[in-house]
């Protein structure tokens, strides 16, 4: 039992679970569960008793027993302690005050990342301001590597998103091209297929290698099918460079999505023996989002946003080149308008990176949200400036395969230009080798004889 006093009041937690779930910021997915806090003084109320709760507690009483979740078995299994003893001692509101420390180092925030379980990550961030989820997360370093490096301070990545609603090769070639002359393409080249037809995801993984080879460009490419498919893309010798799949963060919504450690075991393996990488060997690529336990019925009564931030262990074990939460995409039964989409992606990046992963953002929204674009410009702001790994790259903002609205070659221009972020280096080398950019990182004036533009796909 938790508990605390507010104006004369005393207010009882019956366990962690409930006074997590309380103490989250306002989400209409937590609503729709019928696990959030009763009104603004019981949110309060669990908040000042969670920064009360001693940081070990998190290990003693977890909040989907560990006999009956895999999941669980996974965050108690691999805690490093031994990461975790600089921290130890502390309770939830003296982990804040330490992360938001000018003495705090990210050297000292990479050390004992592995000893950060997620429901820490998530308690932590439960009573910060966004303020305070900015400035934290930008401590946070974490750099990978395949083709290029990705991570660097003063770098920044997009994935260059060329999907097609029919997977014709010509009008992802087009898309594709437009992206590359835009300077996008850093973090990866990576397609939604509208099929599942092992025939069309090998033409398509085929072609993403024929342009990156053919002009020898820094980067890798990701056909993002389910994971048991790229395994019997490997098997049958299609050239893969990284293996994707969207997890969850309880074993039933994993399952819901088809997949397990098991399976994440075989394709991580698979993916390692290709020996790809030319600069590293980080290959797998996660996709997470707030709400997808929930939507799949298993979410054991935890509320969203631990949930994201139990997804994150699992894309911990495998050491991902990219992992990114695509923040808005489930729709307003989780994530109602703006704002909350920007509390949600500010929450999700600053638990990724306090856990160790090469954290993104698709910052995006479905047309039935109460948001707008202006409110994917605040958030991709507000995230860019708390060190955010990549964005996404889509023409015109607009994919016209998977029907919601996102960030754009030209957003990524914008957030190159407000920072002064540089593209990964060996990318951006290959840039301006073949005259796309300047010495400066600008682009260069367009040129309708460039070679790029005389790629023909099929």
């Amino acid at each position: 039992m938790y508990k605390t006093i507010l104006d004369n009041r005393t207010y009882h937690f019956e366990n962690l679970r409930v006074l997590m779930a309380k103490a989250s910021p306002a989400r209409s997915g937590d609503d729709l569960a019928g696990i959030s806090a009763h009104s603004m003084e019981e949110r309060v109320a669990a908040k000042m008793a969670l920064a009360n709760v001693p940081l070990k507690r998190f290990l003693e009483e977890q909040l989907i027993p560990y006999e009956k979740d895999e999941v669980t078995r996974l965050i108690i299994d691999t805690h490093d302690k031994k990461a975790f003893m600089p921290v130890s001692h502390l309770t939830v509101g003296d982990f804040r005050n330490w992360l938001l420390n000018d003495h705090t180092t990210s050297e000292m925030l990479s050390y004992i990342s592995p000893g950060i379980t997620p429901e820490m990550a998530a308690a932590v961030s439960k009573i910060m301001r966004n303020q305070d989820l900015i400035i934290a997360a930008k401590k946070c370093r974490v750099i990978t590597k395949f083709r290029n490096t990705i991570g660097l301070p003063g770098h920044f990545s997009v994935r260059l998103q060329p999907n097609h609603p029919t997977d014709d090769l010509k009008g992802i070639a087009a898309s594709l091209i437009d992206g590359l002359m835009y300077g996008s393409g850093d973090a990866v080249i990576g397609i939604n297929p509208a099929s599942d037809s092992l025939p069309v995801l090998s033409d398509l993984s085929f072609m993403l290698d024929d342009i990156i080879q053919r002009y020898q460009i820094p980067t890798q490419s990701c056909v993002l099918t389910h994971v048991s498919t790229s395994i019997e893309l490997i098997n049958k010798g299609v050239p893969v460079d990284l293996v994707f799949q969207s997890i969850a963060g309880t074993e039933g919504a994993m399952a819901g999505f088809g997949v397990n450690l098991t399976m994440l075991d075989e394709a991580y393996q698979a993916a390692l023996s290709l020996k790809r990488g030319t600069v590293g060997d980080n290959v797998m690529y996660f996709e997470t989002g707030q709400g997808s336990a929930l939507s799949s019925g298993f979410h054991h009564d935890v509320d969203q946003q631990t949930c994201e931030a139990r997804a994150y262990a699992v894309a911990r074990r495998y050491k991902p080149l990219l992992v990114n939460t695509v923040v808005g995409f489930i729709g307003p039964e989780y994530l109602y308008d703006g704002k909350q989409i920007t509390r949600a992606g500010l929450e999700d990046h600053f638990c990724g990176k306090l856990m160790g992963l090469p954290l993104g953002c698709d910052v995006c929204y479905t047309n039935h949200a109460e948001a707008d674009q202006d409110d994917m410009d605040g958030l991709l702001t507000l995230l860019v400036a708390g060190g955010l790994t990549y964005m996404m790259g889509i023409p015109g903002a607009d994919d016209i395969m998977l029907n919601y609205q996102s960030t754009s070659y030209h957003d990524a221009l914008y957030i190159r230009e407000l920072f002064g972020l540089k593209h990964a280096p060996e990318f951006a080398e290959w840039l301006e080798k073949i005259q796309i950019i300047n010495q400066k990182g600008r682009l260069r004036e367009f040129r309708p004889t460039h070679p790029l533009l005389n790629y023909k796909a099929g």
